[in-house]
């Protein structure tokens, strides 16, 4: 058994609805799934993100593992790529996000990381990463 590829990140919110309008505003369009809690009110959203249809999922707090409270924001993060990384974090910045780590590039290989903390306290990485343009070349050569 072996890692097969990114499926879905999970991201949380004590306002899901709040936090998807801001997902929505930044990447331009709906998530395509909702579901709401028991009490009705909205606990999941979901967008299908990039060339491979990567799972940005924002879950409610009230769902939110014990251990991951402790300390927020942390953990793991994710980068994703994006095309113009500088002009990402302004636009990131200027929605109300807070820089977490400032543009840093990675060698001299063309490797590029940034990363936000979103208004809901997530850490939302982005990069240039040469790498997965090649392999997107390669798909659809």
């Amino acid at each position: 058994m072996s890692l097969r590829g990114f499926s879905t990140i999970s991201f949380w919110a004590d306002d899901v609805g709040a936090a998807a309008a801001w997902y929505q505003d930044f990447l331009g369009f709906e998530p395509y799934f909702k579901r709401p809690g028991p009490d009705g009110r909205l606990a999941y959203a979901e967008f299908r993100v990039g060339d491979y249809q990567h799972e940005l999922g924002i879950i409610s707090n009230r769902f939110r593992p014990p251990a991951e409270s402790a300390n927020p924001p942390g953990g793991a993060i994710m980068y994703w790529h994006v095309d113009g990384l500088e002009a990402t974090m302004e636009r990131l910045l200027a929605m109300g996000a807070t820089e977490h780590q400032p543009v840093t590039p990675r060698g001299d290989s063309g490797f590029v990381t940034a990363s936000v903390v979103d208004p809901f306290g997530n850490v939302l990485g982005v990069m240039s990463n040469p790498h997965y343009l090649e392999v997107l070349a390669a798909k659809q050569a």
